[in-house]
């Protein structure tokens, strides 16, 4: 009886004894799963403080370049548009010639006005920290100069794109001359041309193939960059 009563004693012994490593791992996970949930809940902060101060910067900016080309935008035939901060020139015919990437001397009196005052704005000290890149986009129509296939007048039109926004790109860069803000530009600023991949429609959905014609500065800033980081961040964290 006394060697059945050991071995049931030792059993329970063994059996307590398992329940407390159980109950340790559960409190361990436990310190665990709440420390991450801490984390999740204090990334999602940082990304929503992100959020509104990006959007209180999109307002700012909008607002700066609005107050200082509102005269200008109607003579210039010019849109600023508030999601995007996009300014947009879009009279073909004062831009370049058909079929040409020569920036026309019209548009270079254009240029040589909104640009460097553009850029006194981009590359304050109250933006400049926060602009992630100053994109120049060159959009075209689909259509081409002569009967072409919808393949060829698209890499026609790419490539016209494209040496159309390398020359406003090299205008606008020598307008800064030796200025201060050249280097920090020319860090931040690109040339993009875009063939007829963002037409613009008209109301029943179809190209308008005057207004597709046009070339844009917009400014994008670093928000989207942060919470990229922000993610990376816990996705290494988790991976750990």
């Amino acid at each position: 009886m006394i060697g059945r009563r050991k071995i049931r004693f030792d059993g329970d012994s063994e059996w307590v004894s398992i329940s407390d490593l159980m109950s340790g791992l559960m409190v361990i996970f436990l310190f665990f799963a709440v420390s991450y949930m801490y984390d999740v809940q204090q990334n999602q902060k940082r990304i929503q403080r992100i959020a509104v101060a990006y959007r209180d910067l999109q307002t700012a900016l909008y607002e700066d370049l609005l107050h200082e080309f509102k005269d200008d935008l109607p003579r210039w035939k010019a849109t600023l548009d508030r999601e995007t901060l996009a300014i947009r020139f879009g009279e073909p015919d004062v831009l370049f010639q058909v079929g040409r990437a020569d920036v026309s001397s019209r548009f270079q009196d254009i240029l040589s006005d909104f640009f460097p005052r553009y850029i006194r704005i981009i590359a304050s000290d109250t933006y400049r920290e926060n602009v992630e890149e100053i994109r120049i986009e060159g959009h075209t129509s689909s259509e081409w100069l002569y009967h072409v296939t919808q393949d060829e007048a698209y890499f026609l039109n790419m490539k016209l794109s494209q040496d159309r926004t390398r020359s406003v790109l090299h205008f606008c860069l020598d307008l800064l001359g030796e200025r201060k803000n050249k280097i920090w530009v020319r860090g931040h600023i690109t040339a993009n041309g875009l063939s007829a991949s963002q037409p613009i429609l008209t109301s029943d959905g179809h190209e308008d193939l005057v207004r597709s014609r046009r070339v844009e500065f917009r400014t994008r800033t670093n928000a989207e960059k942060k919470v990229v980081e922000i993610i990376q961040e816990m996705e290494g964290k988790s991976k750990r």
